[in-house]
């Protein structure tokens, strides 16, 4: 797990970072593989802003948010971030059930054809010919 702070426009403080870090390291356990996680703290004005990217595995996942106190914006951006990793979460279980029935179905009808008998095929070409035969003798 690593997790990165960044400080714009504001005095780089250990409680500010320590804070971000403890909360961000929380979302590891909604994760299958390590985090990668980047949080930049910024100050525009008199709003205090917090970004959020994690990247896992494959998984990204990003959040931002403005308030007025800098702690708020870092514990919003965790709500949101735990709420995107448990939705993402949630369909990728659901997209796997119903994958298994799905594919189950496909496979049992797929893997047992019917196969055709000799007597059926040699019923249908005696028949043919008893056709051609019949009309052959309408002809003559």
């Amino acid at each position: 797990m690593n997790i990165t702070v960044t400080f714009r426009h504001v005095e780089p403080s250990d409680a500010l970072k320590e804070h971000a870090t403890e909360k961000i390291a929380k979302l590891q356990k909604f994760l299958r593989q390590p985090m990668t996680a980047r949080v930049t703290v910024s100050l525009e004005k008199l709003l205090h802003q917090v970004e959020a990217r994690i990247s896992s595995g494959g998984e990204r996942y990003e959040a931002h948010e403005v308030t007025e106190d800098m702690y708020a914006s870092i514990d919003k951006v965790l709500d949101k971030l735990e709420r995107q990793i448990r939705g993402t979460k949630g369909a990728a279980q659901a997209r796997k059930r119903r994958g298994k029935t799905l594919r189950g179905v496909a496979r049992s009808t797929e893997e047992a054809p019917t196969p055709k008998s000799p007597d059926v095929r040699a019923a249908k070409d005696s028949g043919a010919k008893k056709k051609t035969n019949a009309a052959s003798s309408r002809k003559g």
